[in-house]
């Protein structure tokens, strides 16, 4: 008994079981089948099974009969039919064909035999297989075109198909490949940009990913708030894949980023300015909106929006933040976190140690306003002084108006306020105003000095009266000493004449009473005295 010789059969499948009785040819012989499934078993040499199924699997035998003899009963042959339907497998030696040369393909079906093959090629995914005739049964080829190849295998009468292979990918290599941009071409995507993908070259090239063809087939794709699913390899090929691009990986981070504000200081000096830098890490291609808030409660406000410049200068205190921006449509980052920015404060220390209160200082009207030309150090009383108004651009203005302690000094503009004589009263607060806008106010101070002429001569006459009266002691005592050795007549007559000497020197009341006062009592009332009197 014989049959095919194939070690499996599936199911759908044509079996044919033969019966040779070993010399008995050239007699007329009827056979006899025995299989579980018969019911009306053949009376001829075969027994032929037309689409096979699981329920035919089983042990079959047969045996001759010739009028009325009969043959032994053959050996059992078992029949195993499988249901599944096996499939070819394609392998490529290289998916990329040399300049030139050629590839070779093998097709096979696992775990059976007695195969032949059929080979089909198409350019794309889109497109219809081809039967390529001149390889037919071919368990290997060569091939030296790109496309997209598959195999699949054929035995028996009629023919039994296996199931297709998986395509295999086959590129041509050319001295002057397309090229594939991503567009733009920042080194990190985030999920939610939008992002193109576009091929550029003299051929008609479509976009391909992962040797897929995404539909509809174009020479550029267009990926809408992206994600990481679309994350991958991309090239861009012709139609046939005789012609590829390098491969591009698109790579989307699923993180939304956070951009960074730094401040070169968080105090801000009076009259100037601090340095904001606003960056992203790790990407490119941002643009910043930079904003600002007066307080943690306050409702930010925007400053100035898209600009390209990651670096500013801001003149104002409050809390500061700034967000980066890219693409069209625009795809933002997180806000950064706040940065404060406080004014410069000013205090003064005595030379006790002592330290005033803290002010700060602010440059009203973005430094353009008018300002007050006014004296920085004290004024003495009774000296003139001139206060103008200015601005940096311009020396003198006219046309202003003055005011002293907020309250308007005259109705008429003028050039500058004139004091020809500053008393006390003028001290205070002055600020000019000129085209509606009003300089900061600046303090003058007045000095009081001690008034009149005898202010100014009372020390001289105090040195003078000093001298004058040590002269006048030591005088004195030498007339004292002049009367004990000399007669009384002639000591009086002196005292007198020297006291009268002291008085045209000195020429001061005080000394002239002092020298009568000193006569007098020299003179103790006595007749000599008088007499000497008498002859003055």
């Amino acid at each position: 008994m014989q049959k095919h010789s194939w070690s499996q059969i599936f199911t759908g499948e044509t079996i044919t079981l033969r019966c040779e009785i070993q010399g008995g040819e050239g007699a007329q012989w009827t056979y006899e089948w025995r299989a579980a499934k018969l019911n009306t078993p053949p009376t001829s040499n075969e027994y032929r099974i037309i689409r096979a199924t699981e329920s035919d699997s089983g042990g079959y035998s047969c045996r001759g009969r010739r009028d009325y003899f009969f043959s032994e009963w053959s050996d059992i042959i078992t029949l195993t039919v499988s249901s599944s339907k096996p499939r070819a497998t394609l392998t490529a030696q290289s998916s990329v064909i040399p300049a030139g040369g050629s590839v070779t393909l093998s097709c096979s079906v696992e775990g059976s035999a007695g195969w032949k093959f059929d080979w089909f090629r198409r350019d794309s995914v889109s497109s219809k297989a081809q039967l390529m005739r001149g390889n037919k049964g071919k368990t290997v080829i060569h091939v030296s075109q790109g496309g997209l190849y598959h195999c699949r295998g054929g035995r028996g009468d009629p023919a039994f198909y296996t199931e297709d292979s998986s395509d295999v990918t086959v590129v041509e290599t050319f001295p002057n490949k397309p090229t594939v941009i991503l567009k733009p071409s920042w080194p990190q995507i985030y999920s939610g940009e939008t992002v193109t993908v576009r091929c550029e070259g003299s051929q008609s090239l479509v976009v391909w990913r992962e040797h897929k063809l995404i539909t509809p087939s174009t020479s550029e794709y267009r990926i809408s708030r992206a994600t990481e699913s679309d994350s991958g390899g991309y090239s861009c090929c012709t139609m046939s894949l005789s012609v590829c691009s390098d491969i591009i990986t698109l790579t989307v981070s699923c993180n939304k980023p956070r951009a960074t504000l730094t401040a070169h200081s968080s105090i801000l000096p009076a009259g100037g300015s601090v340095t904001l830098s606003c960056s992203v890490e790790g990407s490119a291609g941002w643009k910043f909106d930079w904003l600002r808030r007066d307080s943690v409660s306050s409702k930010a406000q925007l400053m100035r929006g898209n600009e390209a410049n990651r670096v500013i200068s801001v003149s104002q205190e409050g809390l500061y933040h700034c967000r980066g921006g890219r693409g069209n449509p625009v795809y933002y980052t997180e806000d950064s976190s706040d940065v404060t920015v406080k004014e410069t404060l000013y205090w003064c220390e005595s030379g006790s140690g002592e330290f005033s209160s803290a002010v700060n200082i602010t440059v009203q009207n973005g430094g353009n306003g008018p300002i007050l030309v006014s004296p920085v150090h004290p004024v003495t009383e009774g000296a003139s002084v001139n206060l103008s108004c200015s601005l940096k651009t311009q020396k003198i203005l006219s046309n202003v108006f003055f005011y002293h302690n907020d309250k308007l000094l005259q109705n008429d503009t003028r050039g500058e306020l004139k004091i020809s004589a500053v008393s006390k009263s003028d001290e205070g607060f002055y600020k000019c105003q000129y085209s509606g806008r009003e300089s900061p106010q600046s303090w003058m101070s007045v000095k009081v000095t001690v008034s009149g002429a005898d202010s100014s001569s009372s020390p001289v006459w105090l040195i003078v009266g000093l001298v004058c009266g040590v002269s006048l002691t030591i005088i004195l005592l030498l007339l004292l000493y002049c009367c004990r050795t000399t007669n009384s007549d002639h000591c009086g007559y002196e005292i007198i004449r020297r006291s009268e000497n002291i008085e045209k020197g000195c020429g001061g009341s005080i000394l002239n009473r002092e020298a009568k006062a000193t006569s007098s009592s020299l003179s103790g009332g006595t007749p000599r005295l008088s007499h000497t009197s008498r002859e003055i």
